[in-house]
Formats: C-alpha cells, structure tokens, sequence
C-alpha cells in the first residue's frame, strides 16, 4: 500500500468487552489495554499492506521495548471500545505508536498510550528494518 505524509493512515478497530477481561466489579483489568494496544498495531501494520505474520516470515520481528499508558477511565463489561492507532515515528531499528483508546458510543476517553518496538531478527539482534518496510511506515506517520 502506498501512503503519503500529507495523508497518514490510522488505524480503527472496534469491539466488545468480553467478561474475561473484566476484574470482579466488571471494570477491565489495567494490563488488559496493552493486549488491545497490540490488537491496533497489528491491524494499522496490516492495513500497511504487510500482516505482522508476513514481517516475521520475513525475518522482522517487532519487539516492545518501551509502553506508557495514561488511564483516564474504566472500562466495563460490554462496552464497545474503539481503539485509534497511528505511526508518530520510524527510526531504521524502531518505531512508535500512539494509541487513543475510547468508548465507542459515547466517545469517552478511557486511556491514551504509546509504544517502540524495536526491529529484530529471529536470534533476537537488533536489526535495520528493510527498506520497503520502513518507507510504508514512515509514509505513514503523523
């Protein structure tokens, strides 16, 4: 997929709070929202034009080596959540998320996060992204 600065691509997915992301009050779990900051990566890198699964095959494997999260509110049982990712930098071994994730219906602000991950190779060594795969990702950015 081609992309160009002056129109960067984000990511939008949606979904339903399953119970058993949910503690005992039926609010999610905090370490839950990493698991959907992946879920976002995973479909913006694929609307890229490249699944995670075809970079691994390739030989690239994406790593976190640094998460923030804010909290601004919960999360309940069957909510609809909405998670907006987009690109805010490339370097030639990393690159960095950013995530907004809301309530899908009422557009509450629940927690804004972010995310590097640095480029690997199966042995887990840092490596240069190839070329092709750092230029769709940094057409991308914000």
């Amino acid at each position: 997929m081609t992309n160009s600065a002056a129109n960067p691509v984000t990511g939008e997915i949606e979904f339903l709070v399953r119970y058993a992301e949910t503690d005992k009050m039926q609010v999610v779990y905090h370490a839950n929202y990493l698991v959907w900051c992946e879920m976002g990566r995973t479909d913006l890198i694929k609307r890229l034009g490249r699944s995670y699964a075809e970079l691994e095959r390739e030989g690239v494997a994406l790593a976190v080596v640094d998460a923030s999260l804010r909290y601004h509110a919960g999360a309940k049982y069957e909510d609809r959540i909405r998670v907006r990712t987009t690109l805010a930098d490339v370097r030639s071994r990393s690159v960095t998320f950013n995530y907004l994730i809301e309530n899908a219906e009422t557009g509450a602000k629940l927690v804004t996060a972010t995310t590097r991950l640095a480029s690997i190779n199966p042995d887990g060594k840092l490596i240069a992204m190839p070329p092709e795969v750092r230029k769709s990702l940094e057409d991308a950015v914000v």
